[in-house]
């Protein structure tokens, strides 16, 4: 059994699967370092294993991984997290396949390959460094390159029938793709993008899995630092070459004023449920219906009691009512701004 008995956090079951998890869980993708195209800058992994460690003593039972974060080394930094715990108080580890890095070249933009001899390898490898048995989860991260859904998705239900992972899911994968693959065997899970700022899967994705029994963990619900409150436009501007943020154009410009306004927005609140703004960020994401839970980066113990709130935070239809009408004024982002009546 995953998760820790000390926690009182709510749990959801996620789709169809047997597994019962925390609205929030803990992502990894920070924890692989600066060293490649879409690093994080440098990181301490004595500080990574205590988040996670902190993390799951305070209820969370799942981690998010990826065999691209770090070119392996997220996954490294989570099996060390493991194999300091009892097998009672492991939380479920999902991770992710398809995009292959070069260590050689870690700046370079890595291929999306779905062959099922790559695949294969994949999944093998993160087995190894995640030391684990069984990846409870494993999703594909992109649409490959190389290869249609119908391929790499057999692959990965072949994956599961062997029992080398126990659930099998997509990430950046739209509706088109998730019929396709849905058509061959069930999709356990999704996961897209979702925020207050990056709004645009509510349009069909999220409705499709509702409607599916796809169980969906958004990933970037406080949009990689935005929706925090503790953002700004000078945090912007001093943010190392070695952080993608430094070259997206969220975090610049007109964009970044936009943003911005809409974290300022969430304050109020957050300061009436005695909660954070990241908090409510993500809370604002676990509200649509059709999302089972939402990833929340942490590179620090801190940062991890920044947004942990969100995991048991219920917003009201005023917050929410509140939260749509901050998002038109401020003019942040794309999608729609609430669910339909």
């Amino acid at each position: 059994m995953a998760g820790n008995s000390m926690g009182a956090l709510p749990r959801v079951r996620l789709g169809r699967t047997d597994m019962d998890i925390t609205r929030v869980g803990f992502g990894a993708w920070a924890l692989g370092g600066g060293d490649w195209i879409f690093g994080w800058g440098a990181q301490d992994d004595e500080a990574s294993v205590a988040a996670i460690r902190h993390a799951v003593e305070r209820g969370i039972n799942w981690i998010d991984t990826a065999a691209i974060y770090g070119l392996g080394h997220s996954e490294e930094v989570v099996g060390r997290a493991l194999k300091a715990m009892s097998a009672g108080e492991r939380p479920y580890v999902f991770t992710k396949c398809g995009l292959i890095g070069d260590r050689q070249n870690p700046a370079a933009m890595p291929p999306r390959v779905g062959k099922a001899e790559s695949i294969r390898r994949e999944v093998e490898a993160s087995l190894s460094r995640l030391g684990v048995e069984r990846i409870d989860l494993m999703q594909m991260h992109w649409p490959a390159n190389d290869s249609p859904v119908e391929e790499y998705w057999q692959t990965l239900l072949d994956l599961k029938k062997e029992g080398k992972v126990r659930a099998v899911g997509l990430s950046n994968h739209d509706v088109g793709q998730l019929e396709a693959a849905e058509a061959l065997g069930h999709v356990d899970t999704l996961q897209p993008p979702f925020s207050a700022i990056r709004r645009d899967v509510a349009a069909a994705e999220l409705p499709w899995c509702a409607a599916h029994g796809t169980g969906v963990i958004v990933y970037s619900p406080m949009q990689s630092g935005l929706l925090t409150g503790r953002f700004s436009i000078e945090r912007a501007k001093a943010l190392p070459d070695d952080d993608w943020r430094s070259r997206h154009p969220e975090f610049g410009g007109e964009k970044l004023v936009r943003n911005l306004e809409l974290a300022a927005a969430m304050a109020p609140v957050a300061e009436a449920h005695g909660t954070s703004v990241a908090a409510v960020a993500v809370a604002w994401a676990l509200a649509w219906p059709g999302v089972s839970g939402a990833i929340v980066g942490a590179r620090s113990p801190e940062q991890v009691d920044g947004w942990i709130d969100a995991a048991g935070l219920t917003l009201s239809e005023a917050d929410i009512a509140a939260l749509a009408a901050a998002i038109e004024e401020s003019g942040a982002g794309s999608g729609p701004v609430r669910q339909a009546a």
